[in-house]
Parts: structure tokens; sequence; C-alpha cells
């Protein structure tokens, strides 16, 4: 899993991000990085990945020096990893390495106060020794990046870092149907990314000769989840973490009379639902509404309700502030958005929508 999955929802919030690994671990998900986890509480970040029954790796996340000397806790204190960077896999009779890339931004995109001891990056170098530390001493036939860089960061690491097979990416939820092959100095890397929400299913097989990739096949498996019966004990649990919240997720708030979706980069429908009524609640003339790419998309004809209100604006972090600024601000503010999403280089890009 590529992350921002223990959070976006009401019963997220209400229970800590604890219903999501429930889920997880019924689900059976066995390796994981993250982006939004870690906008719960560090001590809570902890408690969800030890309740995990999966591995949460991530080789770009490290403890502070003072943070180390002052006892916090790492994975490694030798190297400062604040969480196990990779971990091996045997699948199939193949030795698999899959190393974790959790979201280098994340101290800038989400509160650093959440997450005051740890260090977050992109990492090349950090990745390149660790790639080929991994190729000399576990000697895998495949090795995976499991990462939330984002589509077009992933494709810049594919081009510079040497070694890796494939990289499955998250982030930008992209559902892209056919993998890009990234040459390098030393081969190609696949990049692929699987969209977002459990839309999609990537599977992708791999025919290994002598620890090479000879060939592969991928598919990007639709999720019809309307067609498809639901899994009884998923079910139930589902059913049990929403009973004592369900006559708050219920309440019916209005009728959607048109399609209510987050996901342009310049708007979407339900933002602009949230702008008006942040204008109309405030007073204000304009209004801001951070460029989050989930929430549930409600149909036309559709009842709005609160679970789906959660959906869109259930973060940790959910103070909405009216200030008087110059149109000067206004326009600066859209400019370092805009830089974050385009800029020419991707390890500029920090990811957001306008």
């Amino acid at each position: 899993d590529g992350g921002d999955t223990w959070q976006g929802s009401g019963t997220a919030i209400w229970t800590q991000g604890m219903d999501m690994v429930g889920a997880c671990n019924h689900l059976g998900v066995d390796v994981m990085t993250g982006h939004w986890e870690f906008t719960y509480q560090d001590t809570q970040v902890l408690k969800n990945i030890k309740a995990f029954k999966g591995e949460f790796v991530a080789q770009n996340v490290r403890v502070k020096e003072d943070a180390l000397f002052e006892g916090s806790p790492a994975y490694d204190e030798d190297t400062g990893h604040a969480f196990k960077p990779y971990t091996m896999k045997q699948v199939n009779g193949a030795r698999v390495a899959v190393i974790g890339q959790a979201f280098p931004y994340t101290p800038i995109a989400n509160p650093k106060r959440f997450i005051p001891d740890w260090s977050f990056g992109i990492k090349d170098d950090d990745m390149q020794k660790l790639v080929d530390k991994i190729r000399d001493t576990e000697k895998p036939d495949l090795v995976v990046v499991l990462s939330h860089n984002g589509m077009d960061v992933d494709l810049k690491m594919a081009s510079r870092v040497t070694g890796i097979d494939v990289i499955f990416g998250g982030h930008t939820h992209d559902a892209v149907p056919t993998p890009s092959v990234v040459k390098n100095k030393s081969g190609k890397t696949l990049v692929t990314n699987a969209g977002s929400n459990g839309k999609f299913l990537a599977v992708m097989d791999f025919d290994i000769q002598n620890k090479k990739v000879r060939d592969f096949r991928y598919r990007l498996l639709p999720v019809f989840s309307n067609l498809l019966e639901a899994d009884r004990g998923m079910q139930a649990y589902i059913d049990n973490v929403r009973k004592p919240h369900l006559d708050k997720l219920s309440e019916k708030l209005g009728v959607a009379d048109e399609l209510l979706y987050r996901r342009g980069n310049f708007n979407g429908t339900f933002d602009q639902v949230i702008c008006d009524a942040l204008r109309a609640e405030s007073d204000a003339e304009i209004s801001l509404s951070p460029g989050f790419r989930w929430g549930t998309t409600v149909l036309p004809g559709q009842p709005i309700t609160m679970e789906h209100v959660m959906d869109q604006t259930g973060t940790t972090y959910p103070e909405t502030y009216v200030r008087e600024m110059k149109g000067s601000d206004v326009k600066l503010i859209l400019v370092d958005v805009c830089d974050n999403l385009y800029n020419t280089d991707p390890y500029y890009q920090h990811g957001g929508d306008m």
C-alpha cells in the first residue's frame, strides 16, 4: 500500500487512524509506506504502526540528531532511520526487496509540529546506497520501491537511481494504465501509479531469469465495488467501526444537483461547495480551500450526508481563518501554489492542487 490510507474520514479522525489500521489488517496489507499517516501526533503514528500487522517501511525518514540524543525512538540508532527502510519478501520462489519511500515533503505540505523529531526528503544518494547494499548483501531477484513521491518525482528518481526494477507510486493518485519505462545508467526502471481510494488494483507479473527481469505484464484492474460481493469478515468489521457513529454519519444535509468531486488540478465541484460555504459563513469576498485529492464523489440526486462532508474535510488541523489580505498577497499565494504544481523540475513539486 502506497500510503494516505489511515486518514481521510470521520471514523479515521475519531479513532486517530486505528479504524483503518484494523481494515488494513483484515485486508492483509503486508507492506506500506506513508504520507497523511504522519498528520497524527508522532506518538499516535507509532501506536498505529505497532498495531499494524504488516511492515511500515520508509528509507527517507530519519530521527533528528538532537532528538536521538534526547532518547527519541528510532528503528536504527546508528543510521538514524525512524522506520525500517526495506523488507525482503519471498514471492513465488523469488526474493523481492521492497524499499519504502514516504512523502518527502511531509513537514512542508503538512504541519511539522506533529512530527518534530523526524526529517524527510527525497534522498537520492541514500536510496542509491541502499539499493547497492541490498543488491550486494541480499542478492534479490527483484528490487521494488513502494513510493509516495508522486508520479513526476518517481520518474525523475528512476532516471537518477540505478538498480531499481520497478517503482509502485502513490501521492498523485494517477491511474496509470501502462508503466513508464525509464532509462538510467545501468538499465531500465518501470514506474507506475494505481490511482486511489481502492478504485483500481494494479497487478504486475514478472518473468525473472538469473536475477534479471526479462519481461513483465501489467494490468490496472478497475474495482467495481457494486458488482463484487462483500467479504463477510471485512463487512462485519466496517459495520462494527461505524456503529457508534452511525447517526452522525448518516445525517442528511442536502441533495446533490450535480456531480460533486474533488480531483481537478484547478477546481472541483465539492471544493466549490466548500468555498461557497466558507464565504457565506464568514462574510468573505474570497475563500481558499486546500487542494486535497481525496474524498468520496457524490452522484447527482444522491443525498449529501455528514459522512460525505467528513470525507472531504476530516483533517487533524481543520482550523479556518478569516483575515484581510491585499490583492498582491492573494496573487503571491496562487503563484506559489502554481509553482508547487507545475515547476519544470519535479523535485520542486510538493503536491496539492489549485
